[in-house]
């Protein structure tokens, strides 16, 4: 499938989807946003495709949503644009393949956002990542204020969202926002390594995974610890379960299907 705001490739059990508005710092318009829903939605039905990579062309991972469409909405079409937005971003948290956003430049707004929603975020030295909206007199609407304050902790959050300051990688990285931060050189070929190994794992249990810990985090503890056992029940009745403790025993790399 061809897209116009969006390029895609496969390369083995790893996924690439790259942001390709270089000339607007790849900007979200509603175009990107549902190419990139579709884009998500094709590889997670792909059963070759393990891990799922988002990163941005040129030297921005992306600079939010494009703010030239703000003087054109009503009220009702920018709650219609924020609602479409956060449900892109639902999306790209609940499927059950694992995610990793490569932060190769600037990540701001909406591109903050959407990082949010991925498992994992890695960037590079050079990278820097806010919540400006404050500056246009309005807030984030994709899910920021509710991801980054889980993430980083009310306080930071606050910060970030009051102040609209950009922060440099390693401060993102300090703060439990960024998971790594390597020299831009070396970005992709960490970013790869990555995700080469946890595409080795068990898809069955890395779904499950993703959705006990996105689920139990809004949860009480006893109500997550219940479906943590729930889950870790169910899974000793896959393949997956069978082949990997018997690799185990045998001393032997263990070969996932996700069955």
């Amino acid at each position: 499938m061809e897209f116009e705001t969006i390029e895609v490739k496969k390369e083995g059990t790893l996924a690439w989807l790259i942001l390709n508005r270089p000339d607007k710092l790849n900007a979200l318009n509603l175009k990107l946003l549902e190419e990139l829903y579709q884009a998500v939605k094709n590889f997670d039905s792909d059963n070759d495709v393990r891990v799922i990579i988002i990163t941005g062309k040129g030297k921005a991972f992306c600079a939010g949503a494009d703010i030239t469409q703000f003087t054109e909405l009503t009220p009702v079409n920018a709650w219609k644009f924020a609602k479409r937005g956060r449900e892109v971003m639902d999306f790209i948290e609940s499927i059950g393949k694992p995610t990793i956003a490569m932060i190769n430049g600037y990540a701001l707004g909406g591109g903050l956002e959407l990082a949010l929603a991925c498992d994992i975020r890695v960037a590079s030295e050079e990278a820097q990542l806010g919540l400006p909206e404050i500056n246009l007199g309005i807030y984030p609407g994709y899910g920021g204020t509710q991801r980054l304050t889980r993430i980083v902790g009310k306080g930071k959050a606050l910060e970030m969202m009051m102040t609209g300051d950009r922060i440099p990688a390693r401060d993102a990285e300090r703060y439990g926002l960024v998971n790594s931060v390597y020299p831009s050189a070396d970005l992709e070929k960490e970013t790869r390594k990555l995700a080469e190994k946890i595409s080795e794992k068990s898809p069955v249990a890395l779904s499950l995974i993703k959705e006990i810990v996105n689920r139990g985090i809004d949860s009480s503890l006893l109500t997550g610890l219940s479906m943590e056992s729930l889950g870790w029940g169910t899974i000793f009745s896959t393949e997956d379960k069978k082949e990997g403790v018997d690799a185990f025993l045998k001393k032997r790399k263990p070969n996932f299907k996700g069955i």
